[in-house]
């Protein structure tokens, strides 16, 4: 076990250089940010999908454009409307009149990177069309089905509930969402940076790509390699059961509607391997389940009514069984 380990290690190391310099590189178009960028390479490697909320104006499209090209890949970008239909997303049948056959025409779903821009500006029909292609990696156009390149990632913006012309979500797709990031305002200081930044056209930095999709998949590999032992892996199912049947000493008693799904374990740990990764480590620490684990749970879990009168969110529940299940 300990070669092993120090194998896992050694070979983390060596493919784990590209973060840095992805991070370095994203930075020349984004100022600040690092808690978005970090969480967007742990979903690069886990082919996980992930829902960004913000007001509008904060940079959530820039940083995904930006780390779209620091990779040698095929991206789309879909502008989420109220008239979009699914076959926009997805593709559809075209009949010829002239050879009297229908072909089919692929849509913008088939790329390795996708961003779905304002994705909750579009109808439930609309959003529910991605659920077959973010949880099964294909897409079914007539009677046949197309499977979606490899690796393939919905990177989703979202902008508050409360915003004029924005719909929910429906629930069996938020789940298929590995992690839900909530970014914030700028600094004071970074939002110094971005005036010096934008001053003008010809000051605004170019991206270049860092990294090619063969590298993205050997790194994958290696990251389904990183060791987790039993204890954490029953700290992962401790921490989701807590979100279903909370003890008494949690205070979340009649708090909890709906707790987090078998995905959230499935996530936790893929998400707790990749932020391992991050760290250059061959091995998850408890701590690690920790970091990453608010943007695992804090879209799965929904408080009773009585829960949102006493003033409990989703996340404010995450927080308290994050801060509450024993660490081994």
């Amino acid at each position: 076990m300990v070669h092993e380990l120090q194998d896992i290690n050694a070979a983390v190391r060596e493919h784990s250089y590209w973060v840095a310099l992805l991070r370095d590189e994203i930075g020349r178009a984004v100022v600040g940010q690092r808690y978005a960028i970090d969480r967007l390479i742990v979903g690069l490697l886990t082919n996980g999908h992930i829902l960004i909320e913000g007001v509008p104006g904060i940079g959530k499209t820039l940083t995904v454009n930006a780390l779209a090209k620091t990779l040698q890949a095929e991206f789309k970008r879909i502008q989420f409307t109220v008239d979009l239909q699914p076959g926009d997303i997805l593709g559809s049948l075209v009949f010829n009149q002239k050879t009297l056959e229908f072909s089919t025409k692929k849509g913008p779903i088939f790329a390795n990177i996708v961003l779905a821009d304002e994705i909750n500006r579009a109808s439930a029909r609309v959003q529910s069309a991605l659920i077959e292609s973010m949880g099964e990696g294909q897409v079914t156009i007539g009677d046949t089905s197309f499977k979606l390149p490899n690796p393939f990632m919905v990177l989703a913006t979202k902008n508050p509930i409360d915003h004029d012309g924005v719909y929910e979500l429906p629930e069996s797709q938020v789940d298929r969402f590995m992690m839900k990031l909530k970014v914030k305002h700028p600094s004071k200081l970074e939002e110094l940076r971005i005036l010096h930044t934008h001053q003008s056209i010809v000051g605004k930095a170019e991206v270049r790509p860092i990294i090619t999709l063969d590298q993205v998949l050997e790194s994958q590999k290696i990251v389904d390699k990183i060791y987790i032992d039993e204890k954490v892996m029953e700290y992962i199912v401790d921490i989701v059961h807590a979100t279903r049947e909370p003890e008494h000493r949690l205070g979340l008693d009649g708090i909890i509607e709906n707790g987090a799904s078998p995905r959230a374990s499935l996530a936790l740990s893929k998400c707790g391997r990749a932020w391992a990764f991050l760290q250059g480590r061959g091995y998850v620490t408890p701590q690690d389940i920790k970091d990453i684990g608010l943007d695992v749970l804090r879209h799965r879990i929904i408080p009773t009514y009585r829960g949102v009168a006493d003033g409990f969110t989703s996340e404010e529940i995450a927080k308290r069984v994050l801060n509450s299940v024993r660490i081994p």
